[in-house]
């Protein structure tokens, strides 16, 4: 990747994040997140923009199995049966991560929380290839709907390391600015 296709990125992904917390402090709504390969990459894209500890919450980074279960309280018999790099497990550390901050009473009901999970390389690891990533995202209730809004995402991304957890991040902006736009 040359210099000015990475100051693109980064501007691509400045602009997301931006849009995501100015969207979210219109809702009163919060941002957290569960990270794993992308071990703080997601939490800076917000904490670049100037303003955002209005609106972003913090990130846990949850890089080994154990932290996923014993922190986040992913369920362990996922964990063993089927690894971190799954979808529910990234659908369960986007939970997590927003409850870990609703029990606080000034933020009940309102967090959004955002996970990633995946292989970013540069080989397998065990029978997962490099590039697979799960994006996970949970919503809080909005006006639409009484119910939160769960899901995640399969990547299947290509490049260095670096590539593949800058892609996943921008993925995850990307998917919430889409849900966002979706749950007005």
């Amino acid at each position: 990747m040359t210099a000015s296709n990475d100051i693109a990125a980064r501007s691509r992904r400045d602009d997301l994040a931006a849009r995501a917390l100015r969207i979210c402090e219109e809702r009163s709504w919060h941002i957290a997140a569960a990270e794993s390969l992308t071990g703080g990459l997601l939490a800076d894209s917000f904490v670049r923009i100037p303003g955002a500890s209005r609106v972003f919450l913090g990130s846990a980074v949850t890089y080994d199995i154990h932290a996923k279960a014993g922190i986040l309280g992913v369920d362990a018999d996922l964990l063993d049966r089927e690894g971190a790099v799954h979808p529910q497990v990234a659908m369960q550390m986007a939970c997590a991560t927003a409850r870990l901050y609703t029990t606080l009473p000034e933020y009940h009901d309102t967090v959004v929380g955002l996970s990633t999970t995946g292989v970013a390389g540069p080989g397998p690891d065990g029978d997962k290839p490099a590039g697979l990533v799960y994006i996970g995202i949970s919503l809080p209730c909005g006006e639409r709907t009484d119910e939160n809004v769960v899901e995640a995402q399969e990547l299947h991304l290509s490049g260095t390391r670096e590539q593949v957890r800058l892609e996943t991040v921008e993925a995850v902006l990307k998917r919430l600015n889409a849900l966002l736009d979706r749950s007005v």
